[in-house]
């Protein structure tokens, strides 16, 4: 037998080892003193138990007083202590890990979306950069942007050249299903080939079967242009005013006005050509201030307008 004073410097799992195997040993009835030596040593063991091991599970020694177990039921772990605690921690850290991982493939994701987004600007904005025919009514395609400085007259064409009429016969006609839009493009095919009688034709008779077509503006803005282009600024001239007077709403009106300056400074009126400018920037300030403000400030500078 172990004294007290040994027993306390002894680590708790050996004690309780050596308290279960004296509790095993047989004792004579007779050695009451040892009996009492050994209720000490249990008081001690416990007592040594409970500051080694705050949360005593049982391990060692059942507790003095047990909560009555629920029947059946699982069992449930205690609420707390170091295992307990190291567990839940664990589980937190899984849970956050995992949290990032699908946050990580989330930003992943719309990485990848982005950069896909960020191609296909740049390869629109290479398409944009290429160079496009421009329309004679000053947009790119079929609209908006500046009007192209008016052409200049046509040179005389070489003996090799065919006659008008059948260069005029060889532009080829659309057919969109719009007699109207059809009408206007063909006279602007007929214009940006040259063949400006023809297009002054051609752009006459779509005014007069589509007087109210959305494209009636175009086609007497560019009746106008054909008639300059073709070296006549005095036809061009009634043309352009007659656009701007008919329908001011037009959306080719404030480019007649530009072009009707120019003709009429191609008559040699500047004091007239300044009125339709100041005109012009009255009326369609916005249009003063963007796509027409290159052409109607240089026909300003040539006329000399104040």
């Amino acid at each position: 037998m172990i004294p007290a004073r040994s027993a306390r410097r002894l680590p708790a799992f050996f004690l309780g080892t050596l308290l279960s195997a004296s509790m095993l040993a047989p004792v004579p009835a007779a050695a009451q003193d040892d009996a009492t030596r050994i209720r000490k040593l249990e008081a001690e063991v416990k007592a040594l138990q409970r500051k080694v091991f705050p949360g005593a599970d049982g391990k060692y020694f059942e507790p003095e007083i047990t909560a009555a177990q629920p029947a059946a039921t699982s069992p449930v772990p205690p609420s707390s202590g170091p295992v307990t605690d190291l567990l839940a921690r664990m589980d937190s850290v899984e849970s956050a890990l995992a949290q990032l991982t699908a946050q990580t493939e989330v930003n992943q994701n719309a990485l990848r979306l982005m950069n896909a987004r960020l191609e296909a600007l740049e390869m629109k904005a290479k398409q944009l950069e290429a160079p496009m025919p421009v329309e004679p009514d000053g947009g790119i395609g079929s609209g908006a942007g500046a009007p192209p400085v008016a052409k200049p007259a046509p040179t005389p064409a070489p003996a090799a050249t065919p006659p008008a009429s059948t260069a005029a016969a060889a532009i080829e006609k659309p057919s969109t299903g719009d007699a109207g839009d059809d009408a206007y493009v063909y006279g602007f095919r007929m214009w940006d080939a040259g063949q400006y009688a023809a297009a002054q034709k051609q752009l006459a008779q779509m005014l007069k079967d589509y007087p109210t077509h959305s494209r009636a503006s175009y086609a007497q803005n560019l009746l106008g242009r054909a008639y300059l282009d073709d070296g006549k600024p005095r036809p061009a001239a009634e043309a352009f005013l007659k656009n701007y007077l008919d329908n001011r709403g037009g959306a080719r009106a404030p480019d007649s006005l530009v072009y009707l300056a120019i003709a009429t400074l191609q008559l040699g009126n500047k004091t007239k050509a300044c009125e339709a400018l100041e005109e012009f920037r009255l009326v369609y300030p916005n249009e003063a201030n963007g796509r027409l403000a290159s052409l109607s400030g240089e026909t300003a500078t040539r006329a000399g307008c104040k």
